[in-house]
């Protein structure tokens, strides 16, 4: 019998911590920060939205097609990006999205009044910058598709799209400082960098399964294949059908999940594109009181996500799928629909900016069951549904990004909420149409 020396106990404690964190949470623990970084690649454009319109000379409703551009190319490339995800693998594809859309970033910085067709030239990066950021999500549903068993989908999903509250929640203080000190170009620049080295990183320390990945246990590579087949998971009771050739594109589920996060994508965005702006000069906040307030709604998105997630797998487990995964982010929904309503007529600007942000919490405790679904749904093309329902989600930001301040403007701030309060309650609805146990 050998003999363990103190210090060898005392080095195998110290290095045991470091191994209880399975390498899949590691790597999905830095997609919540690359999802930060898109976030911040996308929304630092609102912050800097009135510095821009002064320096360009363009007004609220053409600075819309600015921030659409960037839907437009975002949506236009969804597909695409989930077909390359999973011909070439999620760790490549992702990497190259995250330089591409670094390099962009910088060249709206770049962008100078003085030169014919400013706005156009804008509007073609921006959209250049939506098409890069495009592979983002597909991408993350791939890797998830991969490397998590069924049951921890929700918690997987959940920690990604906690990057979208945590790196909309940090644009408002962190370039609003910037901003006011050094200029609006200098946050885009440092945006940029931050995007290069997050997908330099990313591509140094991720593999595209965790077969491929060294440092991947037989442990946890058991797990995961065990689990990675979604109609294995007892609550997933309704086998795949063989006989049913039906396209994608035509299927009751796909319909009713794009349906439906078109709705998300169109609250959402109405957030990243225009609650600064509307805090600043409808609420009448200063900047900086703005940019704290801005705050709140993101604070609540990683909330929403994060809690989503785990609530939704817990609920799969003890009660079944069709209350986790389908009747969650139905009631999530709805309960957005109502704190829209009665936020945007508070006559405090604070009251209405903690109800207002509970809404946007609301709306993301249902962000992981769209892409749990969507992933569990269509199994190894989770990229590609993944992409199509996501291409749903973006036209509807694209669309409040230019339709909200139009709305605003001919009938007031409150009729913009009230329409996407009956979105959100469309979308509830659309998730009755959908069976969370089909199979593609």
């Amino acid at each position: 019998m050998g003999m363990t020396t103190p210090a060898a106990r005392s080095l195998s404690m110290r290095t045991l911590p470091m191994r209880t964190l399975p390498i899949r949470y590691l790597l999905v623990l830095w997609l919540l920060v690359i999802s930060a970084v898109a976030f911040l690649d996308r929304t630092n454009i609102s912050i800097a939205g009135v510095q821009i319109g002064k320096e360009f000379g363009i007004d609220h409703a053409r600075l819309g097609w600015v921030f659409s551009a960037f839907l437009v190319g975002y949506a236009s490339l969804q597909i695409p990006g989930g077909m390359l995800a999973r011909r070439f693998g999620p760790r490549r594809v992702l990497a190259l999205s995250v330089v591409w859309w670094g390099v962009f970033t910088a060249l709206t910085a770049l962008a100078s009044p003085s030169v014919p067709f400013a706005l156009v030239l804008l509007i073609v990066i921006r959209f250049a910058l939506g098409a890069g950021e495009a592979v983002m999500y597909p991408a993350a549903s791939q890797f998830v598709e991969r490397w998590f068993p069924s049951a921890e989908r929700g918690k997987a999903n959940g920690i990604i799209f906690g990057g979208v509250g945590l790196g909309s929640g940090l644009t408002p203080p962190l370039l609003t400082a910037v901003i006011l000190r050094y200029g609006w170009r200098i946050s885009f620049w440092l945006c940029a960098v931050v995007g290069v080295v997050a997908g330099v990183v990313w591509y140094l320390a991720a593999r595209d399964t965790p077969e491929q990945h060294p440092l991947v246990s037989p442990r946890e590579l058991e797990h995961i294949a065990a689990g990675r087949d979604p109609v294995k998971n007892p609550h997933s009771a309704v086998p795949s059908n063989p006989r049913n050739r039906t396209g994608v594109w035509l299927r009751k589920d796909v319909v009713a999940l794009t349906l439906s996060y078109f709705t998300f994508g169109y609250v959402a965005w109405i957030f990243f594109s225009w609650f600064y702006i509307y805090l600043a000069q409808v609420r009448g906040l200063n900047l900086k009181t703005s940019a704290v307030y801005t705050m709140l709604p993101f604070i609540a998105m990683t909330l929403g996500s994060l809690l989503g997630g785990a609530i939704s797998d817990w609920l799969s487990r003890a009660v079944g799928t069709r209350t986790g995964r389908r009747l969650l982010p139905a009631c999530a929904l709805a309960s957005t629909a109502v704190l829209l309503l009665v936020g945007s007529r508070s006559q405090s600007a604070q009251t209405a900016s903690l109800i207002l942000a509970s809404g946007a919490g609301a709306l993301y405790l249902s962000q992981s069951c769209y892409w749990s679904v969507a992933t569990d749904i269509a199994g190894r093309r989770a990229g590609l549904i993944g992409g199509i329902m996501n291409m749903g989600g973006q036209i509807g930001g694209a669309v409040t990004a230019s339709l909200t301040p139009l709305i605003a403007m001919h009938f007031g701030w409150g009729a913009s909420f009230f329409t996407a309060a009956a979105l959100a309650a469309m979308g509830a609805l659309a998730w009755l149409a959908v069976d969370q146990d089909a199979r593609l």
